[in-house]
């Protein structure tokens, strides 16, 4: 048996298809990963709900790409 260190560097994976990929838990999640990078959460989440779905994904991509990848 191999001691194997954790990869900590792994990212989420959302199926836009499922139901991961509905707008409502889309800005659940958003809301979640603000506290957690300490980002103005009332801020991100007014200018996510301003625009359409695909509004909506583009900005969840742009703040939080480097910890989450969408995936349709």
């Amino acid at each position: 048996m191999a001691i194997v260190s954790k990869d900590t560097t792994k990212k989420r994976v959302i199926d836009l298809t499922g139901p991961d990929g509905n707008a409502f838990v889309l800005l659940g999640i958003a809301k979640g990963l603000c506290k957690q990078l300490d980002l103005d959460t009332e801020s991100v989440l007014s200018e996510m709900m301003l625009g359409d779905y695909e509004d909506l994904i583009s900005l969840f991509d742009t703040y939080f790409g480097d910890y989450v990848d969408l995936e349709r």
